[in-house]
């Protein structure tokens, strides 16, 4: 699957389900210019997973929204809970690793401790 073009109008389609990556990026940005063929190659080889590319200059509610302060910045969503994010370039096999961690994760262990969490704070 090629990459999606995320906006604040398809953002909520694109992540509430499944597995979701996302790269925010700029054009003037020569670090999001070196990871982008790393992230476009991933998105064919993985057509499970939903690979969308948020223009920060474009899309400044939604990097307004996820506290982007530096990029090129890596989001994975499962199911519609942030479960990673970081700044910075990731190699291929960084990448590739990142995506077999999220494929890993207990989502009902993740879900059962932000609610621990809801509960905690509203005590």
């Amino acid at each position: 699957m090629a990459t999606i073009e995320v906006t604040e109008k398809n953002f909520n389609e694109i992540a509430d389900e499944g597995i979701v990556l996302l790269d925010f990026w700029a054009s003037w940005c020569a670090p999001c210019r070196t990871f982008g063929p790393i992230f476009e190659k991933s998105s064919e080889k993985h057509g499970d997973i939903k690979f969308g590319k948020i223009d920060t200059e474009a899309e400044q509610g939604l990097a307004q929204g996820f506290e982007i302060t530096s990029i090129p910045t890596v989001m994975a969503i499962r199911d519609g809970i942030v479960v990673f994010a970081q700044p910075g370039v990731l190699p291929e096999p960084a990448l590739e690793d990142l995506i077999g961690q999220v494929r890993a994760l207990d989502m009902d262990a993740i879900r059962a401790e932000l609610a621990n969490e809801l509960r905690a704070q509203k005590d």
